[in-house]
């Protein structure tokens, strides 16, 4: 159970509301909350030690996003994914995620390389262990540090809503299929930004999403 500042009584400096929101959105980014479970204000408030007015706010707030899905009659879950939602997902992601990995390519430095150089090891040794969670959360703070050299807030800013629409299938898909059988296709990129090449950078960030996506798209 997470205690949020008003319980805990700490200075942390973010609002309760705000907390509890990133909270329950990493719940649903990393599939801790898998597609097709329920969702409900006591569930969440029980979860995460939270109050029943921040955690409304939140479950309000990631519906919006399409991170969760409203069936009516106050019912909430965990979006399921089809084929259709698979390829229109892909698509968003392939027309943003190479132009964020260009634009980060003309901007990164080498001590923002050597950063997403220290993120990818982590990767690889949750790969190597089989930990998904491992896998999931280092994967995803590689793209976010990546993207964060991009200066394209509203891109990254899609981008991450993206990723909470996939994000819980994903962690199925590696659940079932293990991290091991996952080609790693960061190093690619991290020559890429190296060799300030754009156009690889690109390329490379195309091909992790397809990957991944791939793999979605056979598991629904």
């Amino acid at each position: 159970m997470v205690k949020h500042e008003a319980e805990r009584g700490t200075g942390a400096g973010v609002p309760v509301h705000e907390q509890v929101y990133r909270d329950l959105r990493d719940l649903v980014l990393f599939g801790v909350l898998a597609p097709g479970e329920p969702v409900t204000i006591q569930g969440v408030v029980d979860r995460l030690g939270a109050g029943m007015t921040p955690v409304r706010e939140a479950l309000r707030r990631l519906t919006a996003e399409g991170a969760l899905e409203s069936l009516g009659n106050r019912r909430i879950v965990v979006p399921v994914l089809d084929a259709d939602a698979v390829e229109d997902l892909t698509e968003a992601r392939l027309a943003i995620e190479p132009r964020l990995a260009a634009r980060a390519a003309e901007r990164i430095t080498p001590d923002q390389i050597a950063v997403l150089r220290e993120i990818d090891s982590r990767l690889d040794r949750g790969i190597a262990r089989g930990d998904v969670e491992v896998y999931l959360r280092e994967n995803h703070a590689f793209h976010a540090a990546l993207n964060a050299q991009a200066a394209a807030p509203v891109l990254t800013s899609l981008t991450e809503s993206l990723w909470l629409r996939f994000g819980p299938s994903l962690r199925v898909v590696c659940g079932q299929e293990g991290t091991r059988s996952m080609r790693d296709l960061h190093k690619e990129l991290l020559d890429a930004l190296d060799a300030g090449d754009t156009a690889a950078a690109a390329e490379a960030v195309a091909g992790d999403v397809r990957q991944g996506m791939e793999m979605i798209a056979a598991a629904v």
